[in-house]
């Protein structure tokens, strides 16, 4: 067991070190297991496996993006099935404000 915690680890350590070489001698290492939930996480990893290396190697992420858009979901979960679209946009505008202010 202890080769799995020191391989997860190891793929923990692989985007913050910027070389997509490592991703496929770590995912060999990992189907050595035959642990059918790890196969099941490499052949997802290989279906797409260029967008994967690209998110390795690569410093440009959607981040920012992603975090904006989880913002308003949960302004918009906390408001669920209160008013209208207007309402939800006053809300994240103001959101933002109070941001801006603060920091």
């Amino acid at each position: 067991m202890y080769y799995l915690y020191s391989n997860t680890k190891e793929f923990y350590e692989i985007p913050y070190s910027r070389r997509d070489e490592r991703l496929e001698t770590w995912l060999e290492k990992i189907e050595n297991f035959n642990i059918p939930e790890l196969q099941t996480y490499v052949n997802g990893i290989r279906i797409d496996i260029n967008a994967v290396k690209n998110g390795i190697k690569l410093k440009y992420n959607n981040g920012l993006a992603e975090g904006s858009v989880n913002k308003i979901k949960v302004i918009k979960r906390i408001m669920y099935g209160r008013n209208s679209f207007d309402l939800l946009k006053a809300k994240v505008l103001l959101h933002e404000q109070f941001r801006c202010e603060f920091n």
